[in-house]
């Protein structure tokens, strides 16, 4: 039996990160950016085809050899990270909360994913004036809309056989990904406190010449104090790394956001492989963390991948270990 994990996507950053790591997920999973599987009925036109086929050449004799036609099937655990609605769409387990509306409106309305996610999944506070990068701000928006955010999350745990977690995408040095981040990680623990808790978490440029964020030291101190005592896991994503990886290795001298998430994406995409593709260990996130943390507090993770690669930056990269 799959074991469930809600994805949160906390802030402008943890949006942005989740939109690339579905859109990730989809490619993996062979799913269509409507929520279909691709080339679901050609496959099936396809196995008509053969049986027919089979049939007529073979008389009866053919009847037994009609299984495993399909030579697309992949046998893999979708349900982990996404659930089937009626109509046969795959439809992420993700909550896409913001206090401001833009980014999120990016991938619901705008974006190539736009019919994949659930609406119901999506919260945007009223005033949509976001927490101006300040986590008291952040975490007070938080604690006046938690009962409409608890309420989302409790539907999705009931929408689940058997959940195991959560993963938690957000900033450190923001606002919203980081004030009211804070203040989910306090509430899941107190609502679910036997469920596990991962996060990856987005360090900032401690570089003051890089950063517009005066207050992200203070931000970020007060996130770390919630992610040590709250979560279960953290994977640290750091910024400057993100950069340095994109302009050394993949030799881009302008990194977009949109490249960086990506690499953030595929690193979040390995790191769950194992959950989503039958193996004989690491096949939940208590038996891949298990290994990984000795005692609870030090549970903080640095990421290794290789190869960094980008689809546009693929003839210029060289495979190289690199750590973000």
């Amino acid at each position: 039996m799959p074991r469930e994990i809600i994805t949160l996507q906390v802030g402008q950053c943890g949006n942005q990160i989740g939109g690339e790591f579905w859109k990730q997920l989809c490619l993996e999973h062979g799913i269509a950016p409507n929520g279909l599987l691709k080339g679901a009925e050609d496959n099936d036109d396809n196995v008509n085809a053969n049986i027919n086929h089979q049939q007529r050449g073979r008389g009866g004799e053919g009847m037994g050899m009609t299984n495993n036609i399909n030579p697309n099937f992949i046998d893999d655990r979708k349900d982990v990270f996404f659930y089937q609605s009626d109509d046969e769409r795959y439809i992420p387990r993700a909550l896409l909360i913001d206090l401001e509306p833009r980014v999120v409106n990016k991938l619901t309305v705008h974006g190539p994913y736009r019919d994949l996610f659930n609406p119901e999944n999506l919260f945007i506070a009223q005033d949509g004036g976001g927490a101006g990068n300040n986590w008291a701000s952040g975490f007070r928006q938080g604690e006046e809309h938690h009962e409409q955010v608890l309420d989302m999350i409790d539907r999705e745990s009931d929408n689940s056989d058997s959940l195991e977690g959560f993963v938690l995408c957000h900033s450190i040095a923001g606002g919203t990904g980081s004030g009211m981040g804070s203040y989910l990680l306090e509430r899941l623990n107190d609502h679910f406190p036997k469920k596990l808790v991962q996060t990856y978490s987005v360090f900032p440029n401690w570089d003051h010449s890089q950063s517009d964020v005066v207050v992200q030291p203070y931000n970020s101190v007060l996130t770390l104090k919630r992610l040590t005592l709250n979560a279960d896991a953290v994977v640290v994503l750091d910024n400057t790394s993100l950069n340095r990886i994109a302009i050394d290795r993949l030799r881009i001298e302008h990194p977009t956001v949109d490249q960086l998430n990506s690499l953030v994406a595929t690193i979040m995409a390995a790191s769950t492989t194992t959950l989503r593709y039958p193996s004989y260990m690491n096949n939940d996130l208590i038996g891949l963390l298990a290994s990984l943390i000795p005692t609870p507090r030090c549970h903080f993770l640095m990421t290794g991948y290789t190869p960094l690669v980008l689809a546009e930056t693929a003839h210029a990269s060289a495979v190289r270990k690199t750590t973000v």
